[in-house]
């Protein structure tokens, strides 16, 4: 009882700590910009961090441990190719979207494919960002609520009403600094509980001994699964709104590049480390449930290492809901609420629709979470989802006249309804939704336009004008 209650007085002053942060920020969400952008532009380190932190979360840290309980270092692949789609964001995109000036995915889209792209982009996006939340907070709930022995209910519920609190309170300024504090706990943390669990293992010789040689191939998942990891993960990073949001708080496109290189950095290490410890785990704890992997090494940690850890762990949770209620209530006010409720652009209006909505869509993934009994695979699904939209990104800045814009609007339905559909029907023939939700926009797009270049009565509309000059400079 003591230890648990040492545990628990560590997450306190962790979220007492978050709380302090918040409250000296606060005047730097008076306004619409500041809340949705943070007021200033940010050092490429920071934006590092924060965009690394929305990525670590129970899902990504818990779940590669558990892979790596049952398939070997392999399971670091499942972060690793996160890290690898910043360095292509880097290369490919991040200087483009900072040139663009635009904070949400859907005005990014909506210049070059007009209001009904807007739209519809910010549905999906808002659903796969809610269904992500959903997932953090069941999964992270039921993790902390073992490590603290407390229930499942107040554990969602503490992670909840927290990370909504802060943002409520800080906007994006408060979302940066405490996500850069995320992501150095957790770094240390992981780092702290993969050393440890080495030891305990017998050191990397012993690990050589126990475990099965496939555990040491990188290759041990399967290329399948790697591949469709890959897809997923990068085309999520290249179509997401939180990363277009921290990216527009750069301030110019070369610092826009430095800070996805250093989300990389921070993301590949990350997953080795994770996978270490469920190789450890597999050693020290047999015959467990593999989802426990993680947990069951940290509770055998020292009381005050342990509450070090497990306050990583919660700022793993409160990292990806923070960054997912702020880019869904930023996309729910610009694209919907401004437009129907603040005709007149009453900026303090603006803001209290995004303090409404910030409230809304952090505490109603709460009372799903509650009731949810298997939404972890479904985080997957949202990934697709956002790979999607990946293939009209991609096509807006490298071939902005291809397709037409009505193209652009069926593929995005076209994509949801195909994706949704293979992952309810089980993936036949052994094909990922992953694939399915990236061909999909790829053949819509390349019909209409082709259907577009032929002309005549028939032909829906002419292709897709040429870029203006903002966006041909972008």
């Amino acid at each position: 009882m003591e230890s648990v209650w040492i545990v628990l007085l560590c997450v306190a002053a962790y979220m007492a700590v978050l709380a302090l942060i918040s409250f000296l920020v606060r005047r730097s969400s008076g306004t619409s910009a500041s809340f949705t952008t943070g007021g200033k532009a940010f050092p490429a380190i920071l934006i590092g961090f924060l965009l690394a932190s929305e990525f670590i979360g129970t899902t990504a840290s818990v779940g590669t441990a558990q892979v790596a309980y049952r398939s070997g270092i392999s399971a670091a692949w499942n972060i690793a190719v996160l890290g690898i789609g910043f360095i292509l964001f880097a290369w490919l995109l991040a200087h483009r979207f900072r040139a663009l000036g635009e904070s949400t995915i859907s005005g990014a889209l909506a210049r070059f494919y007009g209001e009904r792209v807007r739209k519809a982009t910010s549905v999906l996006m808002v659903c796969a960002l809610m269904t992500v939340a959903v997932s953090t907070y069941a999964s992270g709930g039921a993790v902390l609520a073992g490590l603290l022995g407390i229930g499942k209910v107040p554990a969602i519920l503490l992670v909840g009403v927290a990370a909504t609190v802060y943002v409520l309170i800080g906007g994006m300024r408060s979302v940066v600094y405490t996500n850069v504090l995320h992501a150095l706990v957790m770094l240390v943390g992981i780092g702290i509980l993969a050393a440890v669990a080495i030891g305990r293992a017998g050191g990397p010789g012993n690990l050589r001994i126990e475990l099965p040689p496939e555990f040491f191939s990188v290759s041990g998942v399967g290329w399948s699964q790697i591949f469709a990891w890959m897809v997923a993960g990068v085309g999520a990073i290249f179509a997401t709104q939180y990363v277009v949001q921290a990216i527009a708080t750069t301030p110019d496109p070369h610092r826009a590049r430095i800070a996805t290189l250093w989300s990389a950095a921070i993301l590949i290490p990350y997953g080795l480390l994770a996978s270490v410890v469920g190789m450890s785990a597999a050693v020290i704890h047999p015959g467990i449930d593999p989802i426990q992997a993680l947990p069951s090494l940290t509770v055998d940690l020292p009381p005050l290492v342990a509450g070090f850890v497990v306050a990583g762990l919660a700022g793993a949770i409160f990292g990806t809901v923070a960054a997912i209620t702020l880019g869904c209530s930023t996309l729910l006010v610009k694209d919907f609420l401004d437009p129907a409720m603040n005709r007149t652009g009453d900026d303090r209006r603006s803001v209290l629709l995004l303090r409404s909505a910030t409230l809304a869509v952090g505490l109603l993934p709460v009372l799903l979470a509650v009731t949810a009994e298997d939404v972890v695979a479904v985080t997957f699904l949202a990934k697709a989802l956002r790979a999607g939209l990946a293939v009209l990104v991609l096509l807006m800045f490298f071939r902005p006249g291809f397709g037409t814009r009505t193209g652009a609007l069926t593929s995005i339905f076209a994509a949801l309804v195909a994706t949704i559909g293979w992952f309810l029907l089980g993936n036949p023939f052994g094909i990922d939704n992953a694939y399915v939700a990236v061909a999909v926009p790829m053949l819509t797009m390349t019909l209409f336009h082709l259907f577009a270049r032929r002309g005549g009565p028939g032909a829906p509309e002419q292709p897709m004008p040429e870029p203006t000059t903002t966006e041909r400079t972008a």
